[in-house]
């Protein structure tokens, strides 16, 4: 995608990309609310969930979308109004920066920094793409800050506060936990990552690579319970625990805002599994059995059509056990929360670095 961008001029280049990240951000949130949200949570419950908008019920989710729409758009009358409303678009701007980086192929990706070979000829990644992830993830914070206190409400900034807390404290082993794949990796670039794995080893049988989540699956684990806890779903969803502070720092939203935020918590949790298949599951690249079985290469342009399936049901599966996990679990007290992410999450995550960089030394 990259090469064919490069040959149109910049004010269409710049129009594909932005409709390209919103179909990546809007498209699978809208699956996985209807897979797991509408369906897979009602047969777990034993009933049906939504059938009558569609063939069983699969246009509930327009449905939802239209009824949200039409709603009236309040605003508390003590609220700063500028800051109100531009928190739900603060908080989803990091989903759509993050969705930026994500590749999907070879050549299926939507900015250059990131997958640069080096310019002295050995194929190396450069690229700095796990730091931009890191990095933009941090930005969903002030919007949840800026939602809680604007709202002039003791509710939504008890909400909001506690937002900030959690997700400053489970920011920390969600980094930690990356930097023993990239060290593992020796690159900080997310395609160079998947070309890591794709060409390593395991007890010297390349058969199947060597995905991460063999090697790092103790940081598969921090990080997938950070992403668990980023997005304030169960057990970690004390910002908005209903039965204490009716819906945090979305008390005070309606109609569109409100969708808003719901849109950006469904999709960042697509994008975080999207990250997380690219960091420990190989991304969008296959064992190399199956393509010496196809007799392809691993940068074949068919890659660039192939990969986005194969990050789709990377995607499906990670997204499966955020949710299974979130319908599943209890809620976690205040102090609890804190107390896993500090003395128990931590911690480990810094363990798994250490052994990880003796190793990477030793071997």
């Amino acid at each position: 995608m990259m090469s064919m961008l490069a040959e149109i001029p910049y004010w269409g280049s710049s129009i594909i990309r932005a409709v390209v990240i919103t179909l990546v951000v809007l498209a699978p949130a809208g699956t996985t609310v209807y897979l797991y949200l509408f369906k897979m949570v009602s047969f777990m419950q034993s009933r049906l969930g939504p059938m009558e908008a569609g063939p069983f019920g699969s246009m509930q989710l327009f449905a939802e979308l239209g009824k949200n729409v039409q709603k009236e758009d309040t605003v508390p009358g003590n609220a700063d109004k500028l800051i109100f409303a531009m928190a739900p678009y603060v908080v989803l701007l990091s989903t759509f920066l993050l969705a930026a980086i994500i590749p999907f192929g070879p050549d299926a990706t939507l900015v250059t920094f990131d997958s640069n070979p080096a310019m002295d000829g050995t194929g190396v990644f450069d690229g700095a793409g796990v730091f931009y992830a890191l990095a933009v993830t941090s930005v969903s914070v002030v919007g949840v800050l800026m939602a809680g206190w604007a709202s002039a409400s003791k509710y939504s900034l008890l909400g909001g506060l506690r937002a900030a807390g959690q997700l400053i404290a489970y920011e920390l082993p969600l980094v930690l936990a990356v930097v023993g794949v990239v060290i593992q990796a020796g690159t900080l670039s997310l395609q160079g990552i998947i070309f890591a794995q794709y060409e390593g080893e395991i007890f010297g049988m390349g058969a199947i690579g060597n995905p991460y989540i063999l090697t790092q699956f103790v940081g598969f684990f921090i990080f997938m319970v950070a992403v668990q806890a980023e997005l304030a779903q169960t057990p970690f969803d004390m910002p908005v625990a209903e039965s204490e502070l009716v819906a945090g720092y979305m008390t005070e939203y309606s109609g569109f805002r409100f969708l808003m935020f719901f849109i950006g918590e469904f999709a960042s949790a697509n994008i975080f599994a999207f990250l997380a298949s690219v960091l420990f599951l190989g991304g969008w690249a296959v064992p190399p059995f199956v393509l010496e079985a196809l007799d392809i290469g691993l940068d074949s342009n068919l890659m660039n059509f192939l990969g986005p399936l194969v990050m789709l049901t990377k995607m499906l599966l990670l997204t499966f056990v955020i949710y299974f996990v979130r319908f599943t679990y209890p809620r976690f007290r205040e102090d609890q929360l804190q107390r896993f992410a500090w003395k128990f999450l931590i911690p480990l995550s810094l363990v798994n670095i250490a052994i990880t960089a003796v190793l990477k030394v030793v071997f």
